[in-house]
């Protein structure tokens, strides 16, 4: 009967080995299967709001290497940094020896890693939706049950503090966001547009425009935005481009100019866009006082 009972123990020790090593698949946003052996222990993620995403979700130690831009949490500055999207070291990635790599659709080493037999999950993070999507994925890919939904429950309720507090004055104003001094901009259906319209605000650029289209500066002047949101720098130039002087927010003090933190902030689509929308916030509290 002692041997039976040592057999049994044995047995449901084995299984439950097994299930700790089960299978993890995952359909990225390629419509691609991921199938891994295990929940990954070395992971390199290669953009800044996949770092950020995988850390949100209680996965951080996984971390071996991270792409050059990927700063926050403070802990992954210890990090091996491995370029960015032009310029990925696929040597020194594979020296790390993930067991899978997090990607954007937008980087050309997807086919030399897979080639050399590496994982490699694909992620795209345009809008809101893509956000929420992207931590349910890494919370599955990890095996967190319910960490991803818990962090977007927490962004949400930050995003209806933050346009709680949007002046009534100012809301259905429209806003012209800079993401690059090209120029290129928010347009309503990126995430950064989205966050706006959750803060009642609207955009000189039209939906049909995409994302984050390459727009002709005169378009800007003509547009006369109400608002007008960029980095510092990007501000404190616009008064020197050909026509800009004549945009009467720039005039009247309705803009703001984001430090670098800031602005990175606001321009990554990951578990702090509820603290981008604070940010925001404050920023349209402080144009609705300037005259």
């Amino acid at each position: 009967m002692r041997v039976h009972r040592i057999g049994a123990l044995l047995l449901a020790l084995m299984l439950a080995a097994a299930g700790a090593r089960a299978e993890v698949v995952v359909r990225d946003d390629r419509g691609v299967d991921v199938a891994l052996p295990a929940v990954p222990e070395r992971v390199v993620s290669l953009l800044p709001s996949l770092t950020e995403s995988v850390c949100a979700i209680g996965a951080c130690d996984r971390l071996v290497g991270t792409d050059r831009f990927s700063n926050w949490p403070a802990s992954v500055a210890a990090l091996p940094k491995l370029g960015g999207l032009e310029d990925l070291p696929v040597e020194r990635i594979a020296a790390l020896k993930p067991d899978v790599v997090l990607v954007s659709s937008s980087a050309r080493i997807i086919g030399r890693l897979e080639t050399l037999g590496f994982k490699v999950v694909v992620l795209e993070t345009r809008n809101r939706a893509d956000t929420k999507n992207t931590l349910l994925l890494l919370a599955k890919l990890f095996d967190r049950p319910g960490a991803g939904d818990a962090v977007w429950a927490r962004i949400e309720r930050e995003i209806a503090a933050a346009a709680a507090r949007v002046p009534s004055g100012l809301r259905g104003q429209r806003v012209y966001f800079e993401i690059d001094s090209t120029p290129y901009a928010a347009g309503p259906e990126s995430f950064v547009g989205e966050l706006l319209a959750r803060l009642h605000m609207g955009n000189i650029l039209a939906p049909e425009s995409g994302p984050f289209p390459k727009v002709n500066p005169e378009f800007v002047v003509r547009a006369q935005p109400d608002v007008i949101l960029a980095s510092k720098q990007n501000l404190q130039e616009m008064p020197m481009r050909p026509g800009w002087p004549s945009l009467r927010a720039l005039a009247r003090g309705k803009a703001c100019g984001f430090e670098l933190a800031q602005f990175d902030l606001l321009t990554r689509p990951g578990p702090r866009m509820g603290e981008a929308a604070g940010v925001l916030a404050d920023c349209l509290v402080r144009v609705a006082g300037a005259h």
